[in-house]
């Protein structure tokens, strides 16, 4: 069973830049797809960004690429997302999830955790 845990929320205005983490613990963090995904109040949950085990493959939603940098560390079990010219609308809950398979589709991931709160104000 492993346990993730978000942390580096908080609110920016406009332009600036958030560094989110997620911690693991309770499994081999290096085997797993790690991805980030967000929620914004009333939308659906959707994909922002996965890196393999590696971190050989990344991949991004086209409305962060080029702003947003994932990253990983498999000797601290962490994984990272550097959010840089933060708009209004990428304000949402940010999650973490661990899964197998390298995809954008949240249901194949095992592992959620709680989620950040990110505000972006105008």
């Amino acid at each position: 069973q492993v346990q993730l845990v978000e942390s580096g929320g908080g609110l920016v205005q406009a332009g600036g830049s958030l560094r989110l983490s997620c911690a693991a613990s309770g499994g081999t963090f290096s085997t797993y797809v790690m991805a980030w995904f967000r929620q914004a109040p009333g939308k659906e949950r959707e994909f922002v960004a996965f890196i393999a085990w590696s971190a050989t493959m990344t991949y991004y939603a086209d409305s962060v690429k080029g702003r947003f940098d994932i990253s990983r560390d498999n000797d601290k079990n962490t994984v990272y997302l550097q959010m840089n010219k933060l708009k209004p609308e990428d304000t949402a809950v940010y999650y973490c999830a661990a899964g197998l398979i390298a995809t954008t589709q949240d249901f194949k991931y095992d592992y959620w955790g709680q989620g950040t709160q990110v505000t972006v104000s105008s």
